[in-house]
């Protein structure tokens, strides 16, 4: 199973992967992608791609970073000229709350709201358009913006590639059938941790703390 899933994955042209990585990454808040398929998904398996020597690292890497900062600053111009109907959109009407917390960061934190934004999948869809949105200065978006950016790329491939390359240390060294086994735990673990933030926000959402947006 293991080994048609990786055939699977050399199958893609690089030229493809690449490409494929890229769009996800730019519409992630450009296009608000980001409700849809998170871009961290993509670019996860792409490092694991490098890993397999499908993908080179330093190139996907680059195409991570330059997806990322092109597509959060189209986010940011959609959000200055379409803000208030972008956020009528039943997407985003749902949620209303999160919206809030995001102005609210970006309130008591400006730039710094935007590179903190990119760590977490909701936030990195809606950030950029918000930032836009309250006219932060774009200079000041564009530096934190290009600094989550590379921190998060570089962060996100390398966090693939080296899952690859431990999945290969641990096959040749106690067999496939253990590696496998390994792999299931750690991809239950992720599974369970991902549930329990998701129940976390969501707990969040539905019993707000009703503190005073910092910075208002």
């Amino acid at each position: 199973m293991v080994n048609a899933v990786l055939d699977a994955i050399r199958a893609v042209p690089p030229g493809l992967a690449y490409a494929i990585i890229a769009l996800l990454v730019f519409g992630e808040a450009a296009v608000f992608l980001g409700f849809v398929v998170p871009g961290e998904t993509a670019v996860l398996l792409g490092g694991f791609m490098a890993s397999q020597g499908h993908l080179d690292i330093t190139t996907l890497i680059v195409v991570v970073v330059v997806s990322a900062i092109l597509g959060d600053s189209v986010g940011y111009e959609v959000g200055k000229h379409f803000g208030p109907r972008i956020l009528r959109l039943r997407p985003l009407r749902r949620h209303g709350d999160r919206i809030e917390a995001a102005q609210a960061m970006l309130r008591r934190r400006g730039g710094p709201a935007v590179f903190l934004g990119r760590w977490t999948a909701f936030f990195r869809a809606v950030m950029p358009g918000i930032a836009g949105l309250s006219r932060l200065h774009y200079r000041t978006f564009l530096l934190w913006n290009a600094l989550g950016g590379i921190a998060w790329g570089v962060t996100f491939c390398l966090v693939g590639y080296f899952a690859g390359a431990s999945y290969q240390k641990v096959a040749s060294a106690i067999g496939e059938g253990a590696a496998v086994l390994v792999g299931l735990i750690v991809v239950t673990a992720l599974v369970v941790w991902h549930v329990r933030r998701r129940r976390r926000e969501q707990a969040e959402e539905d019993h707000p703390s009703g503190e005073e947006p910092i910075g208002a």
